[in-house]
Protein backbone atom coordinates (compact mmCIF):
# COMPACT_ATOMS: atom_id res chain seq x y z
CA UNK A 1 0.00 0.00 0.00
CA UNK A 2 1.42 3.37 -0.84
CA UNK A 3 2.44 5.48 2.06
CA UNK A 4 0.54 8.90 0.80
CA UNK A 5 -2.63 6.22 0.32
CA UNK A 6 -1.96 5.68 3.95
CA UNK A 7 -1.29 8.91 5.49
CA UNK A 8 -4.42 10.25 3.70
CA UNK A 9 -6.41 7.86 4.55
CA UNK A 10 -4.98 8.50 8.10
CA UNK A 11 -5.81 12.20 7.91
CA UNK A 12 -9.56 11.40 6.38
CA UNK A 13 -10.23 9.36 9.93
CA UNK A 14 -8.68 12.05 11.50
CA UNK A 15 -11.05 14.92 10.16
CA UNK A 16 -13.83 12.31 10.67
CA UNK A 17 -13.84 11.99 14.13
CA UNK A 18 -17.06 13.41 15.95
CA UNK A 19 -17.02 16.66 18.16
CA UNK A 20 -17.05 14.97 21.23
CA UNK A 21 -13.37 13.48 19.98
CA UNK A 22 -12.46 17.06 19.58
CA UNK A 23 -11.94 20.11 21.42
CA UNK A 24 -15.71 21.95 22.12
CA UNK A 25 -16.28 24.61 20.18
CA UNK A 26 -16.38 27.84 21.98
CA UNK A 27 -17.77 30.63 19.94
CA UNK A 28 -15.84 34.00 19.33
CA UNK A 29 -17.23 37.60 19.70
CA UNK A 30 -17.21 40.04 17.09
CA UNK A 31 -17.88 37.73 14.35
CA UNK A 32 -20.08 40.05 11.95
CA UNK A 33 -23.45 38.69 11.35
CA UNK A 34 -25.58 38.65 8.26
CA UNK A 35 -29.37 39.24 7.89
CA UNK A 36 -30.13 35.74 8.09
CA UNK A 37 -27.78 35.50 11.41
CA UNK A 38 -25.08 33.56 10.11
CA UNK A 39 -21.37 34.60 9.72
CA UNK A 40 -20.67 36.91 6.97
CA UNK A 41 -16.93 36.13 5.58
CA UNK A 42 -17.46 39.24 3.09
CA UNK A 43 -17.75 42.67 6.13
CA UNK A 44 -14.64 43.93 6.61
CA UNK A 45 -11.82 42.63 8.36
CA UNK A 46 -11.36 43.56 11.99
CA UNK A 47 -8.40 46.01 13.09
CA UNK A 48 -5.84 46.44 15.40
CA UNK A 49 -5.85 49.82 18.09
CA UNK A 50 -2.61 50.82 15.68
CA UNK A 51 -5.39 50.48 12.82
CA UNK A 52 -3.42 47.67 10.82
CA UNK A 53 -5.34 44.73 10.08
CA UNK A 54 -5.78 42.00 12.35
CA UNK A 55 -4.89 39.00 10.45
CA UNK A 56 -5.24 37.01 14.27
CA UNK A 57 -7.52 33.88 14.03
CA UNK A 58 -8.06 30.01 13.12
CA UNK A 59 -7.32 29.78 9.46
CA UNK A 60 -7.99 26.63 7.67
CA UNK A 61 -7.58 25.80 3.58
CA UNK A 62 -10.16 23.24 3.14
CA UNK A 63 -13.23 25.24 2.64
CA UNK A 64 -11.39 27.76 0.19
CA UNK A 65 -9.62 25.28 -2.90
CA UNK A 66 -12.72 25.58 -4.87
CA UNK A 67 -12.64 29.67 -4.69
CA UNK A 68 -11.07 30.52 -7.65
CA UNK A 69 -12.82 27.41 -10.52
CA UNK A 70 -11.51 29.74 -13.52
CA UNK A 71 -7.90 29.94 -12.53
CA UNK A 72 -6.46 33.42 -11.33
CA UNK A 73 -7.75 36.73 -11.90
CA UNK A 74 -5.68 38.24 -14.51
CA UNK A 75 -1.94 39.58 -13.16
CA UNK A 76 -2.35 37.34 -10.23
CA UNK A 77 -0.25 34.68 -9.34
CA UNK A 78 -1.42 31.20 -9.62
CA UNK A 79 -3.25 29.89 -6.25
CA UNK A 80 -1.79 26.62 -4.90
CA UNK A 81 -4.35 24.67 -3.24
CA UNK A 82 -2.95 21.20 -2.70
CA UNK A 83 0.53 19.78 -1.59
CA UNK A 84 1.92 20.00 -4.91
CA UNK A 85 3.44 23.68 -5.89
CA UNK A 86 4.52 22.75 -9.68
CA UNK A 87 1.14 21.46 -10.40
CA UNK A 88 -0.08 25.40 -9.57
CA UNK A 89 2.31 26.13 -12.92
CA UNK A 90 1.04 25.27 -16.54
CA UNK A 91 4.49 25.92 -18.01
CA UNK A 92 6.99 24.98 -15.40
CA UNK A 93 9.26 26.58 -12.54
CA UNK A 94 12.31 27.61 -13.62
CA UNK A 95 13.87 24.93 -11.83
CA UNK A 96 17.89 23.75 -11.51
CA UNK A 97 18.89 20.56 -12.84
CA UNK A 98 19.63 18.84 -9.76
CA UNK A 99 16.56 20.25 -8.03
CA UNK A 100 14.07 18.83 -10.68
CA UNK A 101 16.23 15.33 -10.16
CA UNK A 102 15.89 15.36 -6.22
CA UNK A 103 12.31 16.01 -6.91
CA UNK A 104 11.29 13.48 -9.21
CA UNK A 105 13.02 11.11 -6.40
CA UNK A 106 11.20 12.40 -3.19
CA UNK A 107 7.82 11.98 -5.39
CA UNK A 108 8.67 8.62 -6.92
CA UNK A 109 9.96 7.54 -3.21
CA UNK A 110 6.09 8.08 -2.17
CA UNK A 111 7.10 10.74 0.58
CA UNK A 112 9.21 8.70 2.47
CA UNK A 113 11.41 11.42 4.14
CA UNK A 114 8.40 14.04 3.45
CA UNK A 115 9.31 15.74 7.12
CA UNK A 116 5.81 15.88 7.74
CA UNK A 117 4.92 12.13 7.62
CA UNK A 118 8.46 11.63 9.90
CA UNK A 119 7.73 14.56 12.50
CA UNK A 120 10.34 16.91 11.88
CA UNK A 121 9.84 20.58 11.19
CA UNK A 122 8.29 21.59 8.04
CA UNK A 123 9.04 23.31 5.45
CA UNK A 124 7.51 26.85 6.08
CA UNK A 125 5.37 26.85 2.57
CA UNK A 126 4.25 23.13 3.61
CA UNK A 127 2.48 24.49 6.84
CA UNK A 128 0.54 26.61 4.47
CA UNK A 129 -0.78 24.26 2.47
CA UNK A 130 -1.59 21.41 5.03
CA UNK A 131 -4.79 20.78 5.50
CA UNK A 132 -4.46 21.01 9.18
CA UNK A 133 -5.45 24.58 10.24
CA UNK A 134 -3.10 27.31 11.36
CA UNK A 135 -3.57 29.69 13.95
CA UNK A 136 -2.02 33.46 14.09
CA UNK A 137 -1.83 35.24 17.47
CA UNK A 138 -0.78 39.01 16.24
CA UNK A 139 0.76 41.42 19.00
CA UNK A 140 3.04 44.83 18.47
CA UNK A 141 6.25 43.48 18.73
CA UNK A 142 5.76 39.63 17.36
CA UNK A 143 3.31 38.06 15.72
CA UNK A 144 3.12 33.78 16.10
CA UNK A 145 2.39 31.09 13.26
CA UNK A 146 1.25 28.61 14.86
CA UNK A 147 0.41 25.10 12.70
CA UNK A 148 -1.67 22.61 13.94
CA UNK A 149 0.59 20.11 11.74
CA UNK A 150 3.43 19.11 13.77
CA UNK A 151 2.97 21.91 16.09
CA UNK A 152 5.12 24.03 14.11
CA UNK A 153 5.88 27.18 15.66
CA UNK A 154 7.09 30.49 13.54
CA UNK A 155 7.63 33.59 15.15
CA UNK A 156 7.39 37.14 13.26
CA UNK A 157 9.48 39.99 14.55
CA UNK A 158 7.75 42.93 14.33
CA UNK A 159 10.47 44.82 16.12
CA UNK A 160 12.68 47.19 13.62
CA UNK A 161 15.15 44.06 13.27
CA UNK A 162 16.70 43.93 10.70
CA UNK A 163 16.90 40.11 8.61
CA UNK A 164 20.44 38.17 9.75
CA UNK A 165 23.34 38.41 7.49
CA UNK A 166 23.44 34.99 5.20
CA UNK A 167 24.80 32.09 7.16
CA UNK A 168 25.84 34.64 10.35
CA UNK A 169 24.06 32.62 12.32
CA UNK A 170 22.91 28.60 12.59
CA UNK A 171 20.07 27.71 9.98
CA UNK A 172 16.90 27.28 11.57
CA UNK A 173 14.19 24.45 10.26
CA UNK A 174 11.65 27.34 9.99
CA UNK A 175 14.29 30.05 9.08
CA UNK A 176 14.54 33.71 10.40
CA UNK A 177 11.55 36.02 10.17
CA UNK A 178 10.99 39.76 10.10
CA UNK A 179 8.09 41.35 9.64
CA UNK A 180 6.69 45.06 8.73
CA UNK A 181 3.28 46.80 7.54
CA UNK A 182 3.08 47.96 3.88
CA UNK A 183 -0.03 49.65 4.17
CA UNK A 184 -2.31 47.05 4.94
CA UNK A 185 -0.25 43.83 3.76
CA UNK A 186 2.21 42.20 6.63
CA UNK A 187 4.85 41.44 4.42
CA UNK A 188 7.65 38.51 6.54
CA UNK A 189 11.03 38.13 4.55
CA UNK A 190 12.97 35.08 5.96
CA UNK A 191 16.61 33.57 5.48
CA UNK A 192 18.63 31.16 7.56
CA UNK A 193 16.98 27.92 6.72
CA UNK A 194 18.06 24.61 6.98
CA UNK A 195 17.81 23.21 3.51
CA UNK A 196 19.29 20.86 1.14
CA UNK A 197 23.09 20.91 0.66
CA UNK A 198 23.25 20.68 -3.78
CA UNK A 199 26.79 19.50 -3.16
CA UNK A 200 25.10 16.42 -1.47
CA UNK A 201 21.75 16.23 -2.03
CA UNK A 202 22.06 12.04 -1.36
CA UNK A 203 22.74 13.56 2.34
CA UNK A 204 25.25 10.50 2.16
CA UNK A 205 27.34 10.05 4.96
CA UNK A 206 24.69 11.85 7.26
CA UNK A 207 21.76 10.43 9.59
CA UNK A 208 18.32 10.01 7.91
CA UNK A 209 16.78 13.28 9.45
CA UNK A 210 19.00 15.46 6.23
CA UNK A 211 16.38 13.72 3.78
CA UNK A 212 13.83 15.49 5.64
CA UNK A 213 15.45 19.17 4.98
CA UNK A 214 14.58 21.48 2.55
CA UNK A 215 10.84 20.13 1.14
CA UNK A 216 8.63 23.27 0.05
CA UNK A 217 5.79 21.25 -0.33
CA UNK A 218 4.52 17.31 -0.05
CA UNK A 219 5.91 16.23 -3.82
CA UNK A 220 9.67 17.38 -2.30
CA UNK A 221 9.88 20.56 -4.48
CA UNK A 222 13.69 21.44 -2.79
CA UNK A 223 14.88 24.67 -1.41
CA UNK A 224 18.49 25.25 0.40
CA UNK A 225 19.91 27.01 2.78
CA UNK A 226 20.20 30.11 0.42
CA UNK A 227 16.17 30.18 0.45
CA UNK A 228 15.11 34.07 0.38
CA UNK A 229 11.47 34.31 1.63
CA UNK A 230 8.88 36.80 1.12
CA UNK A 231 5.36 36.12 1.99
CA UNK A 232 2.53 38.81 1.76
CA UNK A 233 -0.10 38.39 4.35
CA UNK A 234 -3.58 40.16 3.27
CA UNK A 235 -6.73 40.28 5.03
CA UNK A 236 -9.05 41.63 2.08
CA UNK A 237 -12.15 40.92 4.51
CA UNK A 238 -13.23 39.09 7.70
CA UNK A 239 -13.04 35.28 5.74
CA UNK A 240 -10.37 35.54 3.58
CA UNK A 241 -6.58 35.26 4.31
CA UNK A 242 -4.39 35.45 1.05
CA UNK A 243 -0.91 34.71 1.32
CA UNK A 244 1.54 35.51 -1.57
CA UNK A 245 4.60 33.93 -1.77
CA UNK A 246 7.86 34.40 -3.34
CA UNK A 247 10.49 31.86 -3.52
CA UNK A 248 14.59 33.54 -4.28
CA UNK A 249 16.79 30.24 -4.00
CA UNK A 250 19.46 30.95 -6.81
CA UNK A 251 21.05 27.50 -5.93
CA UNK A 252 17.83 25.34 -6.74
CA UNK A 253 15.62 27.50 -9.40
CA UNK A 254 17.31 30.32 -11.82
CA UNK A 255 14.84 33.01 -10.98
CA UNK A 256 12.39 33.96 -8.17
CA UNK A 257 8.45 32.79 -8.39
CA UNK A 258 5.75 33.80 -6.72
CA UNK A 259 2.32 31.69 -5.93
CA UNK A 260 -0.81 32.08 -3.71
CA UNK A 261 -2.29 30.15 -1.08
CA UNK A 262 -6.21 31.38 0.28
CA UNK A 263 -7.35 30.55 3.52
CA UNK A 264 -10.40 30.86 5.14
CA UNK A 265 -11.26 31.99 9.22
CA UNK A 266 -12.77 29.06 10.96
CA UNK A 267 -15.96 30.99 12.38
CA UNK A 268 -17.59 28.43 14.67
CA UNK A 269 -15.35 28.22 17.36
CA UNK A 270 -12.87 25.24 16.54
CA UNK A 271 -9.66 25.25 17.98
CA UNK A 272 -6.74 23.50 16.74
CA UNK A 273 -6.72 20.12 18.37
CA UNK A 274 -3.46 18.64 20.44
CA UNK A 275 -0.77 16.78 17.77
CA UNK A 276 1.55 14.51 19.76
CA UNK A 277 4.13 13.23 16.84
CA UNK A 278 7.85 12.38 17.61
CA UNK A 279 10.93 12.48 15.92
CA UNK A 280 12.36 9.12 15.09
CA UNK A 281 8.72 7.47 14.54
CA UNK A 282 8.89 4.36 11.82
CA UNK A 283 5.31 4.48 10.08
CA UNK A 284 6.96 5.78 6.90
CA UNK A 285 9.81 3.25 6.55
CA UNK A 286 7.61 0.54 7.72
CA UNK A 287 4.70 0.81 5.02
CA UNK A 288 7.07 2.19 2.32
CA UNK A 289 6.86 0.13 -0.86
CA UNK A 290 9.98 -3.03 -0.95
CA UNK A 291 12.31 -1.94 -3.58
Amino acid sequence: MKVWFLAALLAAIMAALPLAAQWPLHPQPGVPKGADGKPNLNAPPPRTADGHPDVSGVWDITSARNLEPNGPPPGRPPLVTGGDILGAFKDGLPIQPWAAKLREKRTDSQGLYDPDGNCMPQGPVEYHIDPQPFKIVQTPRQILYISESNYGLRTFYMDGRRLPEMASVPPYWHGYSVGRWDGDTLVVESNNFHGVDPDNVDAKDLPDIFHSAGWLDHRGLPYTEALKLMERFRRPNFGTLEIEVTVDDAKAYTKPFTFRIIRRIMTDGSEMVEYICHENQNFLKLTAPRR
